[in-house]
């Protein structure tokens, strides 16, 4: 797809990810009412290889959404319910004594815990103390896990889906920012419109139970997510993404000034990296074999959001991390020769 992106190897290969992700929604819209921005951003991460994080209040079907996902994925599927007293071991799993019924002999066996499956639901995941967090963080940035001094590598693919309730507090352990980094998109979940809320009505207080079927198995979802990776990206598209996170980061030349009012804390490289992923996924599953700096304006929320911090001067004021974001989008230059002659623009690239 690098040599050359108008082959007919380079068409198939958009036709088969594009066929998948329309079937998978399809299969999805059986259960799932509306959300479809939600549906999308969860699917990107998956096709991306990236781990993903669903925040809304109760009864917005997060649970239900992965839960829903997985089914269309024929792939062992694990929910862990995360809780104040759930311990390392038990996600991990732990090393037990066994006796040896042919030699008598006791000798350590290692029972494997709910982390190795392919897709992990970990349920309220600030409801668990940090010690567990970052086991299941490891797992997440390493694909394995480490019990005594033995590592133990994790199934391939590794999809991590986690929820957080964000209107109760009492008794959460918030995850760091440096382990929400780990997650490649923080996807909010609204309310549903009036229609898709009577719709919701009908369809879950009647006897009617939808049959949703397994679309991608193990094998074939290694295989698009390495199409995905042989995208091409022009130099245009990997300096508008770097412009939008560079511009993040306080007391640098170049950054707006409303950077430096309301933000104390900036995006990493890693933002950079996965906005250039979500925009070969996103192009692909929109039938395109090049990316536009539309996609990664349109995963730029998603990427950022968990990636900078606000300070009091802005929650004082009732400014948000999406509304940065939506600032940064309309100050920034989208087209190539403008980008590059802007001369605020030209301090972040010569940093």
């Amino acid at each position: 797809m690098t040599e050359n992106s108008n082959s007919p190897d380079s068409q198939v290969s958009i036709d088969k990810l594009n066929s998948a992700y329309n079937e998978i929604r399809q299969q999805m819209s059986q259960v799932i009412v509306g959300q479809d921005e939600v549906i999308e951003q969860l699917l990107i991460a998956l096709f991306s290889r990236g781990h993903c994080m669903l925040e809304g209040v109760p009864g917005l079907a997060k649970t239900l959404m992965i839960s829903t996902l997985s089914r269309c994925l024929s792939m062992s599927f694990a929910r862990i319910q995360f809780t104040p007293d759930l311990m390392p071991a038990d996600i991990t799993g732990t090393d037990v004594i066994q006796e040896n019924r042919e030699t008598g002999d006791r000798e350590f066996r290692f029972l494997h815990g709910p982390l190795f499956h392919n897709v992990i639901l970990a349920d309220e995941i600030n409801r668990t103390p940090p010690k567990t967090q970052a086991a299941l963080l490891e797992a997440m940035q390493e694909r394995q896990v480490t019990v005594g001094q033995i590592r133990h590598q994790l199934s391939d693919p590794f999809f991590v889906l986690a929820t957080q309730n964000p209107i109760e507090q009492e008794g959460t352990y918030p995850l760091p920012e440096a382990q929400q980094d780990r997650f490649m998109f923080k996807v909010f979940v609204g309310y549903p419109s009036f229609e898709e809320e009577k719709q919701i009505a009908r369809q879950t207080t009647s006897l009617d139970e939808n049959e949703v079927r397994p679309v991608l198995d193990a094998e074939e979802i290694l295989s698009l997510q390495q199409i995905v990776r042989q995208v091409p990206v022009t130099d245009h598209v990997v300096e508008y993404a770097l412009a939008l996170v560079r511009q993040t980061r306080i007391n640098q030349e170049g950054a707006p000034d409303f950077v430096n009012e309301w933000l104390s804390w900036g995006a990493g490289p890693r933002a950079v990296q996965n906005l250039l992923l979500g925009g070969k996924t996103r192009a692909l599953l929109n039938g395109r074999n090049h990316v536009s700096t539309e996609d990664i304006q349109a995963l730029a929320a998603p990427v950022l959001r968990h990636r900078i911090v606000t300070n009091f001067s802005a929650e004082s004021e009732g400014i948000t991390t999406d509304r940065v974001i939506e600032r940064l989008i309309e100050v920034t230059p989208s087209k190539e020769g403008e980008l590059t002659s802007d001369p605020r623009l030209q301090k972040i690239f010569a940093a």
